[in-house]
């Protein structure tokens, strides 16, 4: 039995190797192209191509999955920035970090756009993260008084929504900050919040 485990414990080790492999050389060329070929990801990446699709049967668990790790770095930065920043300059600064990563995951986001109408696919509970970090910021700003009490995921979202239509191939920064003080000054407590005001449920689609 003891002589079974250390052999099993290298062949273990070697698979999640070539698995971390493979969504590194995925990310990298999904972000450049969303239509970039399996197999150059496969050649790239060292393994063949059984070991590819031992780890990955498909594109669109490829895509999710790689969509999953990047959405979960995005999550643990607003656990950094609300370790060195105060509440109000940590959803500043993450709002800045959700534009960056529209611009230059245009790729990705792409190709995430065509995994979500290709049938159910395991892997799209992956934007999770990124909303219950927003509910971690927005939890932290409320307990400080600098946002509105009522104010939800959804609403955020929404709100900022206009950064996915920012074009990325002008002068984008001057634009992102003035965006990010118009849905600041909306959010903050100090702001006149109409008694009808209405919630309206925000869809995986504003978050892209």
């Amino acid at each position: 039995m003891a002589l079974k485990e250390k052999r099993e414990r290298p062949a273990r080790a070697d698979a999640q190797h070539n698995r971390e492999r493979i969504l590194k050389v995925a990310l990298k060329e999904l972000t450049i192209s969303a239509v970039v070929p399996l197999t150059k990801i496969a050649k790239e990446a060292g393994v063949g191509q059984a070991t590819f699709y031992r780890h990955f049967p498909s594109r669109e668990l490829l895509v999710m999955e790689v969509y999953q790790y990047e959405m979960l770095q995005v999550s643990k930065y607003a656990e950094h920035l609300l370790q060195t920043h105060t509440p109000v300059q940590a959803l500043r600064d993450w709002i800045i970090r959700l534009a960056e990563y529209a611009m230059t995951k245009a790729g990705l986001a792409d190709a995430i756009r065509g995994v979500s109408v290709a049938g159910d696919c395991p892997g799209k509970t992956g934007y999770a993260p990124v909303i219950d970090a927003a509910q971690m910021l927005l939890d932290a700003n409320k307990k400080a008084g600098t946002i509105h009490a009522g104010v939800t995921t959804d609403d955020f979202f929404l709100a900022i929504a206009g950064v996915w239509q920012l074009n990325f191939n002008e002068e984008w920064r001057p634009r992102l900050t003035w965006l990010i003080d118009i849905v600041m000054a909306g959010l903050s407590s100090a702001a006149p919040l109409r008694a009808d005001a209405t919630q309206i449920c925000v869809s995986k689609d504003d978050l892209r």
